[in-house]
């Protein structure tokens, strides 16, 4: 078993929460995981990240060989179970697309094959809406378990901590 990452635990971070240049730490713990072999993702999401000539698709090109899963034996089974939920469960044809088209559908199917958990920022529908499938409540319809990186740090009990003390702060009244 291991913890297939979305896109987003890469892209989203990076983004808003931990800049490679100035949180390290989260990025040093996704490769020692990766490393470790408990950490994966699949190729969909290596071309997403790819997409990019940018330092974060840099930094996903030095992962471990194998990171990045193709698809699996049974994956075929397993996609056809998740493509039957997504298209009889009433979300529109543009959610569907959407779904399909991009990582999540495989990354929920890769995960019911392997017995993974799916880690990704999204958050399940808080509202009945079909207009976007969202992995969350993907995974939920065909039993495979999902969580948020910050529920998995909390699960590692990753800390992110300054490895020297803070500068002091600067008095912006005495810099006028």
């Amino acid at each position: 078993m291991a913890y297939l990452l979305d896109s987003g635990v890469f892209i989203e971070a990076r983004r808003r929460f931990y800049g490679l240049d100035f949180v390290p730490g989260y990025w040093e713990w996704l490769m020692h995981e990766a490393e470790a072999g408990s950490f994966r993702s699949i190729e969909k999401v290596a071309d997403e990240l790819g997409s990019q000539q940018d330092d974060l698709s840099a930094w996903a090109a030095t992962l471990p060989a194998g990171f990045f899963l193709r698809p699996s034996t049974g994956f075929s089974e397993a996609f056809q179970r998740v493509s039957q939920w997504a298209v009889t469960s009433g979300y529109q044809s543009a959610a569907q697309h959407e779904f399909f088209g991009a990582a999540d559908s495989f990354l929920v199917s890769q995960a019911l094959d392997g017995g993974h958990t799916v880690v990704t920022l999204e958050k399940p529908a808080t509202t009945p809406s079909k207009k976007k499938i969202k992995i969350p409540d993907a995974c939920f319809a065909v039993g495979v378990k999902c969580m948020t990186p910050f529920e998995l740090m909390r699960l590692k009990g990753v800390r992110l901590v300054l490895d020297r003390p803070a500068p002091p702060p600067q008095n912006r009244a005495a810099s006028r």
